[in-house]
Protein backbone atom coordinates (compact mmCIF):
# COMPACT_ATOMS: atom_id res chain seq x y z
CA UNK A 1 0.00 0.00 0.00
CA UNK A 2 2.58 2.12 0.97
CA UNK A 3 4.24 1.27 -2.26
CA UNK A 4 1.58 2.56 -4.04
CA UNK A 5 1.29 5.95 -2.16
CA UNK A 6 4.61 6.60 -3.07
CA UNK A 7 4.56 5.75 -6.70
CA UNK A 8 1.40 7.86 -7.29
CA UNK A 9 3.01 10.87 -5.22
CA UNK A 10 5.72 10.60 -7.75
CA UNK A 11 3.72 10.65 -10.70
CA UNK A 12 1.54 13.70 -9.06
CA UNK A 13 4.77 15.99 -8.55
CA UNK A 14 5.85 15.00 -12.05
CA UNK A 15 3.14 16.06 -13.62
CA UNK A 16 3.22 19.27 -11.62
CA UNK A 17 6.34 20.24 -12.69
CA UNK A 18 5.72 19.29 -16.62
CA UNK A 19 3.14 21.95 -16.02
CA UNK A 20 5.06 24.86 -13.97
CA UNK A 21 5.76 27.72 -15.65
CA UNK A 22 9.80 28.17 -16.70
CA UNK A 23 12.29 30.42 -18.26
CA UNK A 24 14.22 30.17 -20.81
CA UNK A 25 16.99 32.30 -23.10
CA UNK A 26 16.06 35.73 -24.06
CA UNK A 27 13.38 36.49 -21.75
CA UNK A 28 11.53 33.10 -22.99
CA UNK A 29 8.63 31.93 -20.80
CA UNK A 30 6.80 28.45 -21.26
CA UNK A 31 4.89 25.81 -20.08
CA UNK A 32 4.56 22.13 -21.17
CA UNK A 33 0.98 21.10 -21.07
CA UNK A 34 1.97 17.85 -21.87
CA UNK A 35 5.39 15.50 -22.95
CA UNK A 36 4.57 12.80 -25.35
CA UNK A 37 8.00 11.72 -24.59
CA UNK A 38 9.27 11.81 -28.41
CA UNK A 39 12.62 12.86 -30.09
CA UNK A 40 12.43 16.58 -30.48
CA UNK A 41 12.10 19.06 -32.95
CA UNK A 42 15.42 19.64 -35.01
CA UNK A 43 16.52 22.20 -37.49
CA UNK A 44 15.23 20.82 -40.80
CA UNK A 45 12.14 19.03 -39.66
CA UNK A 46 9.04 19.25 -41.21
CA UNK A 47 6.28 20.51 -38.87
CA UNK A 48 2.49 20.34 -38.54
CA UNK A 49 1.24 22.56 -35.42
CA UNK A 50 -1.75 23.90 -34.29
CA UNK A 51 -1.84 26.92 -32.18
CA UNK A 52 -3.81 29.62 -30.40
CA UNK A 53 -1.94 33.42 -30.89
CA UNK A 54 -2.71 36.08 -28.16
CA UNK A 55 -1.83 39.42 -26.80
CA UNK A 56 -0.74 40.52 -23.25
CA UNK A 57 -4.52 41.27 -23.05
CA UNK A 58 -5.55 37.35 -23.59
CA UNK A 59 -7.29 38.38 -26.63
CA UNK A 60 -7.25 35.65 -29.43
CA UNK A 61 -4.98 37.24 -32.62
CA UNK A 62 -5.33 34.07 -34.29
CA UNK A 63 -5.94 30.06 -34.32
CA UNK A 64 -5.75 27.55 -36.46
CA UNK A 65 -7.89 25.22 -34.11
CA UNK A 66 -10.80 27.59 -35.10
CA UNK A 67 -9.52 27.54 -38.69
CA UNK A 68 -8.73 24.16 -39.27
CA UNK A 69 -5.77 24.55 -41.09
CA UNK A 70 -3.24 23.64 -39.44
CA UNK A 71 0.53 25.10 -40.02
CA UNK A 72 2.81 22.89 -41.84
CA UNK A 73 6.27 24.67 -42.01
CA UNK A 74 9.86 23.41 -41.79
CA UNK A 75 11.83 23.91 -38.47
CA UNK A 76 14.46 26.92 -39.07
CA UNK A 77 17.85 27.77 -37.62
CA UNK A 78 17.65 29.85 -34.49
CA UNK A 79 18.37 33.48 -35.15
CA UNK A 80 18.84 34.24 -31.25
CA UNK A 81 18.50 32.18 -28.21
CA UNK A 82 14.34 32.81 -27.07
CA UNK A 83 13.34 33.18 -30.76
CA UNK A 84 10.31 31.49 -32.07
CA UNK A 85 12.79 28.38 -33.70
CA UNK A 86 14.50 28.15 -30.63
CA UNK A 87 11.14 27.22 -28.27
CA UNK A 88 10.38 24.83 -30.89
CA UNK A 89 13.19 22.52 -30.11
CA UNK A 90 12.00 22.26 -26.54
CA UNK A 91 9.15 20.30 -27.95
CA UNK A 92 8.28 16.84 -29.67
CA UNK A 93 5.27 15.40 -31.53
CA UNK A 94 2.65 14.99 -29.54
CA UNK A 95 3.35 17.27 -26.92
CA UNK A 96 1.10 20.53 -26.35
CA UNK A 97 2.50 23.72 -24.93
CA UNK A 98 2.33 27.47 -23.85
CA UNK A 99 5.06 30.00 -24.71
CA UNK A 100 5.65 33.45 -24.44
CA UNK A 101 7.64 35.54 -26.68
CA UNK A 102 9.58 38.47 -25.43
CA UNK A 103 9.11 41.12 -27.77
CA UNK A 104 11.61 42.95 -26.21
CA UNK A 105 14.11 40.64 -27.46
CA UNK A 106 12.67 40.25 -30.65
CA UNK A 107 12.94 43.95 -31.34
CA UNK A 108 16.76 44.15 -29.73
CA UNK A 109 18.10 41.00 -32.00
CA UNK A 110 15.57 42.42 -35.21
CA UNK A 111 16.81 45.57 -34.90
CA UNK A 112 13.25 46.40 -35.67
CA UNK A 113 10.32 47.99 -33.58
CA UNK A 114 7.65 45.84 -32.12
CA UNK A 115 4.69 45.55 -34.46
CA UNK A 116 1.89 48.28 -34.69
CA UNK A 117 -0.18 45.78 -32.93
CA UNK A 118 1.92 44.42 -29.83
CA UNK A 119 3.21 48.02 -29.09
CA UNK A 120 2.26 47.93 -25.97
CA UNK A 121 2.75 44.47 -25.31
CA UNK A 122 6.18 42.41 -23.29
CA UNK A 123 5.16 39.23 -24.95
CA UNK A 124 3.52 37.10 -28.08
CA UNK A 125 1.85 33.83 -26.39
CA UNK A 126 1.10 30.98 -28.15
CA UNK A 127 -0.79 27.65 -27.31
CA UNK A 128 0.30 24.84 -29.17
CA UNK A 129 0.06 21.22 -30.00
CA UNK A 130 2.73 19.44 -32.47
CA UNK A 131 0.49 17.09 -34.72
CA UNK A 132 3.52 16.24 -36.55
CA UNK A 133 6.98 15.72 -36.56
CA UNK A 134 8.55 14.94 -40.01
CA UNK A 135 12.13 13.80 -39.85
CA UNK A 136 14.88 13.04 -42.43
CA UNK A 137 16.78 9.72 -42.38
CA UNK A 138 19.53 8.77 -41.58
CA UNK A 139 21.89 9.46 -45.01
CA UNK A 140 18.85 10.38 -46.70
CA UNK A 141 19.57 13.01 -49.60
CA UNK A 142 17.83 16.05 -49.64
CA UNK A 143 15.74 15.43 -52.70
CA UNK A 144 14.53 12.43 -51.15
CA UNK A 145 13.49 13.92 -47.42
CA UNK A 146 11.67 16.38 -49.39
CA UNK A 147 9.73 14.42 -52.02
CA UNK A 148 8.84 11.83 -48.95
CA UNK A 149 7.75 14.93 -46.62
CA UNK A 150 5.79 16.28 -49.95
CA UNK A 151 3.61 12.90 -50.42
CA UNK A 152 3.14 12.58 -47.06
CA UNK A 153 1.39 16.02 -46.17
CA UNK A 154 -0.30 15.28 -49.43
CA UNK A 155 -1.71 12.47 -48.80
CA UNK A 156 -2.33 13.68 -45.11
CA UNK A 157 -3.93 16.97 -46.44
CA UNK A 158 -6.60 14.52 -48.47
CA UNK A 159 -7.25 12.46 -45.84
CA UNK A 160 -8.01 15.16 -43.42
CA UNK A 161 -10.25 17.10 -46.37
CA UNK A 162 -12.20 13.71 -47.31
CA UNK A 163 -13.56 13.62 -43.06
CA UNK A 164 -14.23 17.58 -43.43
CA UNK A 165 -16.51 17.00 -46.81
CA UNK A 166 -18.33 13.55 -44.91
CA UNK A 167 -19.03 16.00 -41.35
CA UNK A 168 -20.60 18.70 -43.81
CA UNK A 169 -24.04 16.95 -43.90
CA UNK A 170 -23.99 16.83 -40.20
CA UNK A 171 -23.08 20.15 -39.99
CA UNK A 172 -26.07 21.22 -41.94
CA UNK A 173 -28.38 19.57 -39.57
CA UNK A 174 -27.21 20.43 -36.73
CA UNK A 175 -27.73 24.56 -37.74
CA UNK A 176 -30.87 23.52 -38.99
CA UNK A 177 -32.21 21.52 -35.84
CA UNK A 178 -30.93 24.43 -33.57
CA UNK A 179 -32.47 26.90 -35.63
CA UNK A 180 -35.50 25.12 -35.85
CA UNK A 181 -35.87 26.51 -39.87
CA UNK A 182 -38.10 25.09 -41.79
CA UNK A 183 -36.28 24.92 -45.50
CA UNK A 184 -37.44 23.85 -48.66
CA UNK A 185 -34.53 22.58 -51.05
CA UNK A 186 -33.43 23.71 -54.49
CA UNK A 187 -32.62 20.67 -56.98
CA UNK A 188 -28.76 22.12 -56.18
CA UNK A 189 -28.84 21.57 -52.67
CA UNK A 190 -29.89 25.19 -51.73
CA UNK A 191 -32.05 25.62 -47.94
CA UNK A 192 -34.29 28.42 -47.99
CA UNK A 193 -37.29 30.10 -46.89
CA UNK A 194 -38.95 33.18 -48.52
CA UNK A 195 -40.03 35.27 -46.05
CA UNK A 196 -41.26 38.02 -48.76
CA UNK A 197 -41.58 36.98 -52.83
CA UNK A 198 -41.53 40.53 -53.65
CA UNK A 199 -42.37 41.49 -57.05
CA UNK A 200 -43.21 39.22 -59.78
CA UNK A 201 -39.79 40.75 -61.83
CA UNK A 202 -37.05 38.56 -60.53
CA UNK A 203 -33.43 39.08 -61.24
CA UNK A 204 -31.63 37.49 -63.77
CA UNK A 205 -28.09 36.80 -64.37
CA UNK A 206 -26.01 40.29 -66.05
CA UNK A 207 -28.77 42.15 -63.80
CA UNK A 208 -27.61 44.31 -61.06
CA UNK A 209 -29.33 44.17 -58.02
CA UNK A 210 -29.39 46.45 -54.76
CA UNK A 211 -29.12 44.62 -51.63
CA UNK A 212 -28.75 44.25 -47.92
CA UNK A 213 -27.14 41.23 -46.15
CA UNK A 214 -26.17 39.55 -43.78
CA UNK A 215 -23.83 36.31 -43.65
CA UNK A 216 -23.06 34.06 -40.80
CA UNK A 217 -21.51 31.42 -40.30
CA UNK A 218 -23.06 27.89 -38.78
CA UNK A 219 -20.72 26.90 -36.49
CA UNK A 220 -21.76 28.71 -32.45
CA UNK A 221 -18.91 30.70 -31.33
CA UNK A 222 -17.55 30.53 -27.78
CA UNK A 223 -20.51 32.19 -26.77
CA UNK A 224 -23.01 30.64 -28.48
CA UNK A 225 -24.02 32.34 -31.06
CA UNK A 226 -23.60 32.17 -35.08
CA UNK A 227 -20.92 34.64 -35.71
CA UNK A 228 -21.57 36.96 -38.71
CA UNK A 229 -18.56 37.21 -41.19
CA UNK A 230 -20.29 40.07 -43.30
CA UNK A 231 -23.28 42.82 -43.28
CA UNK A 232 -24.48 45.52 -44.48
CA UNK A 233 -26.41 46.57 -41.75
CA UNK A 234 -24.25 48.80 -39.80
CA UNK A 235 -26.50 49.00 -36.59
CA UNK A 236 -25.94 45.05 -36.64
CA UNK A 237 -22.44 44.79 -37.00
CA UNK A 238 -22.15 47.17 -34.00
CA UNK A 239 -24.62 45.32 -31.80
CA UNK A 240 -22.32 42.25 -32.71
CA UNK A 241 -19.18 43.69 -31.82
CA UNK A 242 -18.51 43.26 -35.94
CA UNK A 243 -18.22 46.79 -37.10
CA UNK A 244 -15.43 47.52 -39.58
CA UNK A 245 -14.34 51.34 -39.72
CA UNK A 246 -13.87 52.17 -43.21
CA UNK A 247 -16.05 49.32 -44.47
CA UNK A 248 -19.46 50.77 -46.63
CA UNK A 249 -22.80 50.11 -44.90
CA UNK A 250 -25.84 50.40 -46.29
CA UNK A 251 -27.52 48.95 -49.55
CA UNK A 252 -24.56 47.34 -51.65
CA UNK A 253 -24.64 46.67 -55.67
CA UNK A 254 -23.93 43.29 -56.69
CA UNK A 255 -24.05 41.58 -60.14
CA UNK A 256 -26.37 39.01 -59.94
CA UNK A 257 -23.88 36.28 -61.01
CA UNK A 258 -20.46 37.64 -60.07
CA UNK A 259 -20.76 35.60 -56.47
CA UNK A 260 -20.91 32.23 -54.99
CA UNK A 261 -23.03 30.46 -56.99
CA UNK A 262 -25.79 29.77 -53.89
CA UNK A 263 -25.91 33.62 -53.45
CA UNK A 264 -26.78 34.05 -57.20
CA UNK A 265 -29.27 31.45 -57.13
CA UNK A 266 -30.99 33.14 -53.78
CA UNK A 267 -30.94 36.12 -55.49
CA UNK A 268 -32.85 34.97 -58.95
CA UNK A 269 -35.63 32.96 -55.98
CA UNK A 270 -37.26 36.97 -54.94
CA UNK A 271 -38.46 40.22 -56.68
CA UNK A 272 -37.87 43.22 -55.94
CA UNK A 273 -38.76 43.91 -51.78
CA UNK A 274 -38.68 40.31 -51.75
CA UNK A 275 -37.05 38.77 -48.42
CA UNK A 276 -35.15 35.27 -48.21
CA UNK A 277 -33.43 33.24 -45.20
CA UNK A 278 -30.55 30.79 -46.97
CA UNK A 279 -27.97 28.03 -45.93
CA UNK A 280 -25.38 27.78 -48.71
CA UNK A 281 -24.03 24.08 -48.53
CA UNK A 282 -19.66 24.27 -49.36
CA UNK A 283 -20.32 23.22 -52.55
CA UNK A 284 -21.95 25.99 -53.63
CA UNK A 285 -19.96 28.33 -51.08
CA UNK A 286 -16.42 28.45 -50.18
CA UNK A 287 -15.75 24.52 -50.99
CA UNK A 288 -12.50 22.58 -49.40
CA UNK A 289 -10.61 26.11 -48.85
CA UNK A 290 -13.25 28.01 -47.37
CA UNK A 291 -12.49 31.51 -46.02
CA UNK A 292 -10.99 31.11 -43.13
CA UNK A 293 -9.97 35.23 -43.08
CA UNK A 294 -13.16 36.17 -42.80
CA UNK A 295 -14.20 32.88 -40.53
CA UNK A 296 -15.40 30.07 -42.94
CA UNK A 297 -14.04 27.08 -42.40
CA UNK A 298 -13.53 24.42 -45.39
CA UNK A 299 -16.73 22.53 -46.65
CA UNK A 300 -18.65 24.34 -44.06
CA UNK A 301 -22.51 25.39 -44.98
CA UNK A 302 -22.67 29.65 -44.47
CA UNK A 303 -26.29 31.24 -44.04
CA UNK A 304 -27.52 34.69 -45.30
CA UNK A 305 -30.60 36.89 -44.69
CA UNK A 306 -31.14 38.69 -48.33
CA UNK A 307 -33.49 41.71 -49.40
CA UNK A 308 -33.63 42.99 -52.59
CA UNK A 309 -34.16 46.92 -52.45
CA UNK A 310 -34.08 47.75 -56.49
CA UNK A 311 -33.33 45.75 -59.42
CA UNK A 312 -31.35 47.32 -62.25
CA UNK A 313 -31.80 45.32 -65.19
CA UNK A 314 -28.54 44.67 -67.51
CA UNK A 315 -27.71 45.41 -70.96
CA UNK A 316 -29.60 42.92 -73.84
CA UNK A 317 -26.80 41.01 -75.23
CA UNK A 318 -24.12 41.71 -72.55
CA UNK A 319 -22.03 38.48 -70.70
CA UNK A 320 -23.01 37.56 -67.63
CA UNK A 321 -20.38 38.02 -64.81
CA UNK A 322 -17.99 35.52 -64.00
CA UNK A 323 -18.74 33.75 -60.65
CA UNK A 324 -15.95 34.26 -58.11
CA UNK A 325 -15.31 32.16 -55.02
CA UNK A 326 -14.58 34.89 -53.24
CA UNK A 327 -16.41 36.46 -49.98
CA UNK A 328 -19.12 38.04 -50.92
CA UNK A 329 -17.73 42.14 -50.20
CA UNK A 330 -14.36 42.47 -49.86
CA UNK A 331 -12.67 43.20 -46.90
Amino acid sequence: MKKGIIILAAATLGLAACKQEKKGAGGLLYTIHHSAGNEKIKEGDIVKMNFIQKNDKDSVLSSTFDSETPAVFPAQKKMYAGDMNDVLTLFGEGDSATFKVNLDTMAFHSKQPKPEQFKNDKYITFTVKIEKVFKKKAGEADSTFNKRAQEFFQADYKATSEKKKAAEPAKLKAYLDDTKLATKTTASGLHYIIENAGSAEKPALGDTVLIEYTGRVTKKGKDGKYKIFDTSDEKLAKAENEFKAGKPYGPQKMPVGGTIPGFTEALQLIGKGGKIKVIIPSNLGYGEQGAPQVGIMPFSPIAFDLEIKDIIKGKPGAAAPVQMPAPVVKK
